[in-house]
């Protein structure tokens, strides 16, 4: 029997269950995901499935070719390497930005998103804590007041990002979120250049997770 979907969020699910499934190696890189099969698993027309893959195919998890459907990319280890450094210089701007204006209000949201993913992380569910750490990081994009630097960001997929980063790396999910406390301590001092210092040096660190553990700092020995 087909699984039934929400059809009010039909795009949405379709498209992270395919993520899921990327992300599991359920379907490998090259691999040929057929509409037709996808169709008849969750029991939709072909329009929903088409753009969800077209969604995926912007998030560039998927390719499409003339006469040769879609296939899954490869997600190298340079192409996410080429990603953190872009980031990083997004946070610091962001931070900078945030640190003279933002408000208690979004003090107290950012110190809850950091005690939900302290919860996250002592239960082992990677997903509620990677929810609420791009929550975290988004609420400082958006106290930045730049609406391009908050769309910039966003483009980038951080939450699936750092799925990827997850899934790679022997994470400790109690560190990644003790990595969060310095960036909080210095927006709350109204502090514009450690805020941006302590974005900067977080994103550099778990990029650094992203591309393998010999070029991880911590490992080296170096900041």
């Amino acid at each position: 029997m087909p699984e039934l979907l929400n059809r009010s969020v039909l795009r949405e699910q379709l498209r992270e269950r395919i993520l899921q499934r990327i992300l599991d190696g359920d379907y490998a890189p090259g691999e040929r995901i057929v509409e037709s099969h996808l169709m008849k698993e969750y029991g939709v027309s072909q329009a929903p499935i088409r753009e969800a893959l077209r969604d995926l195919e912007a998030m560039r998890f998927v390719e499409s070719e003339a006469h040769r459907g879609v296939r899954v990319r490869t997600i190298t280890e340079k192409e996410m390497g080429e990603m953190y450094p872009v980031r990083a210089a997004l946070e610091e701007v962001a931070g900078r930005a945030a640190a003279p204006q933002i408000t208690d209000t979004t003090l107290d949201a950012l110190e809850a998103e950091i005690d939900a993913m302290r919860a996250a992380s002592e239960r082992r569910d990677l997903h509620a804590q990677l929810v609420h750490d791009a929550r975290f990081h988004e609420l400082i994009f958006e106290a930045a007041g730049n609406a391009l630097l908050l769309e910039v960001w966003r483009s980038l997929h951080a939450e699936i990002r750092a799925l990827i980063t997850y899934l790679r790396a022997d994470v400790d999910l109690a560190e990644i979120v003790d990595t969060h406390v310095p960036i909080l301590a210095a927006l709350r001092r109204r502090d514009p250049e450690q805020a941006g210092k302590e974005m900067r040096h977080h994103i550099e660190y778990f990029g650094a997770l992203a591309v393998g553990p010999a070029q991880n700092p911590a490992q080296r020995g170096v900041e």
